[in-house]
């Protein structure tokens, strides 16, 4: 668990470092400049440690320099600010694969209600979609307060209440199956 909390703080930490500067200085350049060096610097940091740098490492880092350098022109934040929109559409378009849920169940429940994980997978990407779509909305009103409570609470309350209904609804499935071929 904590390996997952240091990766995660890892991908997130230009992000964190721009949110720090930019709300204690208020300076979007600053911020901006500050968050693409570092994020520069972390790869480089990796490849200097030999440690393997995957795919998504360099993906952040594209984004990074990309919509980094397009606040800098413009001076705007909202750049900055709809990146995580971008990996929640990329994580939908992969949970638009037919099964993909299926590895990560029980065999209770793949054994059990197969097609309800499918539609649920289906659910997981419509989800990420609506997330993303609502990461941009609040990136472009530019309230940085406003998108800080979003990316903190609102995107994380959403998918802990998904696993939660989902859950709870594979529970009743499975047990009203299991029920009813006993009878």
């Amino acid at each position: 668990m904590k390996d997952v909390f240091a990766r995660l703080g890892s991908d997130f930490l230009s992000t964190i470092v721009f949110l720090a500067i930019y709300l204690s200085t208020d300076n979007v350049v600053l911020a901006t400049s500050v968050a693409i060096a570092g994020a520069v610097a972390q790869v480089i940091y990796s490849r200097i440690k030999g440690r393997p740098l995957g795919y998504m490492t360099y993906a952040s880092l594209g984004l990074v320099i990309v919509l980094g350098s397009a606040t800098l022109l413009t001076h705007d934040p909202r750049f900055v600010l709809a990146k995580p929109a971008i990996g929640h559409f990329a994580i939908g378009a992969i949970m638009l694969k037919r099964g993909w849920m299926l590895r990560y169940l029980p065999p209770i429940v793949t054994d059990t209600i197969p097609e309800y994980a499918t539609l649920a997978g289906y659910a997981w990407a419509a989800l990420m979609f609506a997330l993303g779509a609502g990461t941009i909305a609040v990136a472009s009103t530019g309230d940085i307060k406003l998108w800080t409570f979003y990316v903190t609470v609102v995107l994380l309350g959403a998918k802990l209440a998904a696993f939660a209904v989902q859950y709870v609804a594979f529970r009743i499935l499975v047990t009203s199956r299991i029920r009813a071929a006993r009878a």
